[in-house]
């Protein structure tokens, strides 16, 4: 059996207006931030959710604490939906790196997979991790609905993965995940492709 699969990035933080690369910092959510993370929460509580799961990241246990709270849920926390390390740029904007190093900055724009930062995560491997979380997620609740909050790179290349696009195409194919939208995804345990039933659904 399948589980469908309800995935929500994180609340927005503040360091989202600047665009700046939040992988492994803890960066805490604004005010509009909670607000998206209460609706979420009132999303929740109007649809069958049967269990959440988030990322060990601060921002996305946050994002999902106004959920648990209404439906009496204890949140699962898997690490392997960690946002990716996205090294020398961690905290700094795509194009303040451009200005450091435009080579380096322009081998990303032209195959992010093949060319991460200097000192980043290699997106094969985050992709790895993350499909294989979700996965495990999927077979520990076959036939249920489960919330999973986690990062905008990590669900785009765990999309990629498991739907079968190139990992060089991420930020073509999904230029964004917007905040706490939900993507749908019905997924097997067994390695089969999944079904993607929606995308950037607004809660």
């Amino acid at each position: 059996m399948t589980a469908t699969l309800l995935l929500a990035r994180h609340g927005q933080t503040v360091w989202h207006a600047e665009n700046r690369y939040a992988g492994v910092s803890d960066v805490a959510l604004t005010d509009e931030g909670r607000r998206q993370a209460e609706r979420l929460g009132a999303w929740a509580h109007a649809e069958p959710v049967d269990a959440i799961w988030t990322s060990t990241v601060p921002r996305a246990i946050a994002t999902a604490a106004p959920a648990c709270r209404v439906l009496g849920l204890e949140p699962h926390r898997e690490h392997e939906l960690r946002e990716c390390d996205f090294g020398v740029v961690e905290g700094r904007t795509l194009a303040e790196f451009a200005a450091e190093d435009p080579a380096a900055a322009e081998a990303f724009r032209a195959d992010p997979a093949a060319h991460p930062f200097p000192g980043a995560e290699d997106p094969r491997a985050a992709a790895a991790r993350g499909s294989g979380a979700l996965r495990r997620i999927a077979g520990a609740h076959e036939g249920q609905r489960v919330l999973v909050v986690a990062h905008n790179t990590l669900l785009r290349l765990v999309l990629c993965e498991l739907l079968g696009i190139p990992l060089a195409d991420y930020r073509r194919v999904f230029p964004q995940l917007r905040n706490t939208a939900l993507t749908e995804l019905r997924l097997a345990p067994d390695g089969s492709r999944p079904a993607l039933l929606g995308l950037n659904l607004p809660c």
